[in-house]
């Protein structure tokens, strides 16, 4: 635990947590993008040791709150067919989709299984040749190279069993549409590490200089996301609108290049319906033409499979950070991990979820 205590001193975090308070000369609205991060911040009470310096903005980076409906959907008519090895992240299980998810479907005797990498589920399908293996790929550039190299092991192995339904998303056309949107009041932004471990950050420069918000890179734990939020409001006060890197450990300027060549080859980009959201231009990765052999949608056919989102739910609010969790009328009561509206309450990155797991039950009006 050694060096994870480093970066949860409770003096240090009081001193960071101290300046921001005396440096801020209003209340500026800062995202946190990562549903990781939002995670910290609210186990932590970090957005509460900052109360009338900074209010945390939760952003849509929870890559199971914005797969969209119709997505799950698709994976729950998959995982029902005869035969079909359905493999999946366990947080994508109690996802709902229109009339049920996928612990609903192993119940009634589908084959779903938990794994914990998409190399878990190739190894599976090399040993059930007889049987089709499919693999839920969901995430942001963080899980994209996995992803990724399961696809171009099975081409290069000629594991013809297996097949990926594909769900990759991605931050800078989020960042955008957050930024283009009529109801926005965000500031600046805390980018999320370990996308930029990945990707670098070379691509929030145009992003930072066209809208005029600060845009620092920073990690998960604790000190992390106050040095993050520390520089971020220094920014704000000067006027200025730059990229930082506070995550030096693990982020690099140009980021993992040999990832990113993977990625360009097994993917390209595409628009991406998010859940909640709806539709955004370039925002997402679907196989390329090269391994469009292994894309579940196509070989099951499920492609005409559409639906509408709930009235009840308001997660894409909650998403685009115009509604915090406990202002939504139905959270803690109709929706509740044990029967949630949607993804937001039973994701482990879902703000919804964060907030109810840490007893934020009452209403943010009431305790400004």
């Amino acid at each position: 635990m050694k060096y994870l205590d480093e970066f949860r001193d409770g003096e240090m975090a009081q001193s960071l947590a101290r300046e921001i308070r005396q440096t801020a000369t209003r209340k500026w609205a800062i995202m946190e993008v990562c549903g990781g991060q939002t995670h910290s911040i609210v186990r932590n009470g970090l957005d509460q040791l900052l109360e009338g310096a900074v209010e945390m903005i939760h952003g849509p980076g929870c890559p199971v709150c914005v797969t969209p409906l119709e997505l799950i959907d698709k994976a729950l008519a998959i995982a029902a067919e005869p035969g079909v090895i359905f493999c999946s992240f366990g947080d994508m299980l109690r996802v709902p989709g229109s009339t049920m998810d996928l612990f609903r479907i192993k119940a009634q005797g589908g084959d779903v299984r938990i794994v914990y990498s998409p190399l878990d589920a190739l190894h599976i399908a090399r040993q059930n040749p007889g049987r089709e293996v499919v693999f839920f790929g969901i995430g942001f550039e963080t899980t994209a190279p996995a992803n990724a190299m399961a696809v171009h092991q099975a081409r290069l192995q000629n594991i013809v069993n297996f097949s990926m339904l594909v769900s990759h998303v991605l931050v800078p056309p989020a960042i955008e549409a957050i930024m283009n949107s009529p109801t926005c009041r965000v500031q600046a932004f805390l980018a999320a590490g370990h996308v930029c471990s990945v990707m670098g950050y070379w691509q929030y420069y145009p992003l930072a200089e066209r809208y005029h918000v600060p845009i620092v890179i920073t990690g998960f734990e604790p000190l992390d996301l106050l040095e993050g939020i520390r520089r971020t409001v220094h920014q704000l006060e000067a006027g200025r609108h730059e990229v930082e890197n506070a995550y030096e450990r693990a982020v690099c300027f140009e980021g993992n290049q040999p990832a990113q060549k993977l990625l360009s080859e097994v993917f390209e980009v595409t628009d991406r319906s998010w859940r909640g959201i709806g539709e955004i231009p370039r925002s997402g990765w679907r196989l390329s033409d090269a391994y469009r052999d292994f894309d579940a949608e196509a070989r099951f056919s499920v492609s005409g499979i559409h639906t509408s989102e709930s009235t009840l739910c308001r997660s894409g609010e909650v998403l685009q950070g115009n509604l915090k969790p406990n202002q939504c009328p139905g959270f803690g009561k109709e929706c509740t991990p044990r029967h949630p509206l949607g993804a937001t309450m039973v994701s482990s990155e879902g703000a919804c979820a964060a907030y109810f797991n840490y007893g934020r039950f009452v209403a943010v009006d009431a305790i400004r």
